[in-house]
C-alpha cells in the first residue's frame, strides 16, 4: 500500500533528534507528522572521563513521555548499542511496539529478558525490502552493509514527503554474509523524489572507500600462517559477528579450536548463532574449561576488551586478574579494531602491558571500519538526490565534513542543516526551518539507580575526588549551647593525618575559634554555625595548602 507522497497545504513533518549528535553514541531521533510520531533507535552512551562511578548514559525521552498517545512505534536501524542500549530502560517510562530486522530483535530480546519486560514488550521483525504502516507515516525497510548483520537503512515515507535514514552503512559489494547493500533501492526512491537525507557521517572526514570486511579474513590467514607455534588471542568489538566468522573460518583452516570469553561476545554469538548467522563447523568452539586440555599452538582465544575497558576480557588478562587465561611470553594478541575516539589512552596501557607480558602484540591492518567514507557518501547523496542534507552520527566535526561534502555536490548551503540535539527541525517542500527546541540530555545510569545521580551528585564526586573530604565533629548541650565534646576533624583523601599532625592540631584550633565566637554571639541556629565553620576551616586550608577538601560540620545535640 503507497502513501500518497503529496504535500498537504499545513502540516509540516517535524524531526526531533533527542540524542546522538554532538557525539558518538546514544542515537535517537524522533519523527512527528500531526498526530503520529515514530522513534529511529534507542541507544546509550559510554560515560565521559569526567563523569566517576557512572555505567552508561541514557536519553532524555520527557517529549515523548508528554506526547505519548502519539508515540506509534520504535523503528530500529540495526543492534549496536549505541542504538538499541537504552531501551529497556526507555520501555519502563513508555511501553510502545518495536520493529526491527531478525538479528536486531534477537539482541533486543536478550535485553528485554534481563529486565524481565518480555511479556509486556508487543515486537515485530521486519525483514528488508518489508514495510511497516505507523500512523501516518510507512517506514520501508532498506538492506545495507555494516559492521554487524541485518543493518538497515529506512525511508520514512510521510504526507510531507520522504526523508531517507541511512542508519550506520557502509558500501561493501563482497560481505562475509548476505547480500551487498540495495543500491538500486536507493535510486527507485530517489526518483520518487526525496525531502532529506539523513546520512551517517562517522567517517566523513576521510577520503576514499572503505575497504570491504573480506580483506580482514585475508589478513587473519595470513597471521595464523606466520604464527603457528603460539596462541592466538584476538580481541574485537563482541557486535562483529562477520570478524567472529572470519577468525573461525581462519581457525578451521589451521586446524585450530576457538573459544570465547566476555560476557557480551558470548551473549552476541550465541544469539547470532541461534538466528543462523554465524556457520560454525563442528568440534570447532569449545569451552574456556576444556582449553587446558589443548597446546597452545591449536588455540585460538576471541576476547572483548579491544577498546582497554578496565573490566573487559582483556584489560583483566593484561593485569593478571583473569581467573582462568594468563598472557604468556610468545602468545599473539591481535587487535582487530580501531580505538573509538576518546579511548586511545586505554588501549595503550593494554598493550604496554601486554608487551611487558612476553606477547607479540598485532594491531596493523587487522580491522576494517564498519561505516561509510567520502566517496561512499557520496553515492548515496547521487543516488538519492535529496533536497535537504541533515548530516546526522558523529561529532561536530563529523557533522561539518559531511556537510562540505554535500556542499561538494551541489546542495545549496541553507538547505543543510546540521542539529543539536533537542532541535525542532520542520520541514515541507516549499521550506525548511528550525522551529524550537525540546528537552533533552543525558540520564545517568549508576548500578540500579537511573537518573538518581544527577550534576549536583557528579560535581560533588569530581571534588572528592580532586580535594578529598575532611568531617568536623562536634558535641553541643541541648540547653546550656556549651560545646561538650569535639571538635574532631576526620579526614580521607585530604592528607595522611599521622604525617600532618600539626595542621590538624591548627585546623582544630580554628574550628574551635569559629565555633566560639558563633556560641558567643548567642547564636543557636546550626546552620549558621556549620557555615562558620566550614568558611573558616576553608579560608585556613587554602592558605596552608592550596587545596579546598570537602568540609562536612556534624552537629549532634545531647541532653545535659
Amino acid at each position: 500500500m503507497e502513501v500518497q507522497v503529496k504535500n498537504t497545504k499545513n502540516s509540516k513533518l517535524r524531526i526531533i533528534p533527542l540524542g546522538g549528535l554532538e557525539q558518538i553514541g546514544m542515537n535517537i531521533t524522533a519523527f512527528e507528522y500531526e498526530d503520529s510520531i515514530i522513534v529511529v533507535d534507542c541507544g546509550l552512551a559510554f560515560p565521559e572521563d569526567d563523569m566517576l562511578g557512572i555505567d552508561l548514559v541514557i536519553p532524555d525521552i520527557t517529549y515523548l513521555k508528554d506526547n505519548i498517545e502519539k508515540v506509534k512505534g520504535f523503528v530500529f536501524t540495526h543492534g549496536h548499542e549505541d542504538h538499541i542500549g537504552a531501551l529497556p530502560y526507555v520501555l519502563k517510562q513508555i511501553n510502545i511496539p518495536i520493529y526491527a530486522t531478525k538479528l536486531t530483535m534477537g539482541l533486543i530480546e536478550h535485553k528485554l529478558k534481563e529486565h524481565n519486560l518480555t511479556r509486556t514488550t508487543k515486537r515485530k521483525v521486519v525483514k528488508p525490502g518489508q514495510s511497516i504502516n505507523l500512523g501516518k507515516f510507512r517506514i520501508e525497510f532498506i538492506k545495507t552493509n555494516h559492521s554487524i548483520q541485518d543493518a538497515v537503512a529506512l525511508a520514512i515515507y510521510s504526507p510531507a514527503g520522504i526523508v531517507v535514514h541511512t542508519g550506520d552503512f557502509k558500501v561493501d559489494y563482497t560481505p562475509v554474509f548476505g547480500d551487498a547493500i540495495d543500491l538500486q533501492r536507493f535510486a527507485e526512491i530517489g526518483k520518487k523524489g526525496v525531502l532529506a537525507l539523513m546520512c551517517d557521517s562517522t567517517n566523513a572526514e576521510r577520503k576514499g572507500f572503505t575497504a570491504s570486511e573480506r580483506t580482514v579474513g585475508r589478513t587473519f590467514d595470513n597471521i595464523f600462517s606466520e604464527h603457528t607455534n603460539t596462541r592466538i588471542i584476538i580481541a574485537t568489538f563482541a557486535s562483529n559477528v562477520d570478524r567472529v566468522q572470519q577468525i573461525i573460518n581462519s581457525a578451521y583452516k589451521f586446524g585450530r579450536k576457538v573459544v570465547l570469553e566476555g560476557r557480551s561476545m558470548v551473549n552476541v554469538i550465541t544469539t547470532a548463532a541461534e538466528l543462523g548467522y554465524l556457520n560454525i563447523p563442528d568440534n570447532t568452539l569449545i569451552d574456556l574449561e576444556r582449553m587446558k586440555n589443548y597446546p597452545d599452538e591449536q588455540m585460538v582465544l576471541i576476547t572483548t576488551g579491544s577498546q582497554g575497558e578496565s573490566m573487559a576480557a582483556l584489560s583483566r588478562m593484561a593485569a593478571n586478574m583473569h581467573k582462568k587465561v594468563m598472557i604468556k611470553p610468545g602468545d599473539t594478541v591481535i587487535f582487530s579494531s580501531n580505538p573509538i575516539p576518546g579511548n586511545e589512552k586505554a588501549v595503550s596501557k593494554v598493550i604496554n602491558e601486554l608487551c611487558m607480558k612476553g606477547a607479540n602484540v598485532i594491531f596493523q591492518d587487522a580491522h576494517v571500519s564498519g561505516h561509510a567514507c567520502q566517496e561512499e557518501i557520496k553515492l548515496i547523496y547521487t543516488l538519492v538526490r535529496p533536497k535537504y542534507a541533515i548530516p546526522v552520527h558523529g561529532e561536530y566535526r563529523h557533522l561539518t565534513a559531511q556537510a562540505g561534502v554535500a556542499k561538494e555536490l551541489g546542495i545549496p548551503k541553507e538547505n543543510i542543516f546540521i542539529l543539536k540535539s533537542g532541535d525542532v527541525l520542520e520541514l515541507s517542500d516549499e521550506k525548511a526551518c528550525i522551529a524550537g527546541h525540546v528537552q533533552t540530555g543525558g540520564i545517568l545510569v549508576d548500578g540500579l539507580g537511573v537518573g538518581d545521580v544527577g550534576n549536583i551528585v557528579l560535581r560533588d564526586r569530581q571534588h572528592l575526588a580532586e580535594d578529598g573530604i575532611l568531617i568536623v565533629v562536634l558535641t553541643l548541650g541541648r540547653f546550656s549551647n556549651q560545646v561538650l565534646a569535639g571538635p574532631d576533624i576526620v579526614s580521607r583523601g585530604f592528607v595522611y593525618v599521622r604525617e600532618s599532625e600539626d595542621l590538624m592540631e591548627e585546623a582544630r584550633s580554628v574550628v574551635q575559634n569559629a565555633l566560639h565566637s558563633c556560641l558567643d554571639r548567642r547564636m543557636t541556629d546550626w546552620g549558621k554555625i556549620k557555615n562558620s565553620v566550614r568558611d573558616s576551616l576553608s579560608e585556613f586550608l587554602w592558605k596552608r595548602t592550596k587545596r579546598s577538601p570537602m568540609i562536612l560540620p556534624i552537629i549532634m545535640e545531647v541532653d545535659e
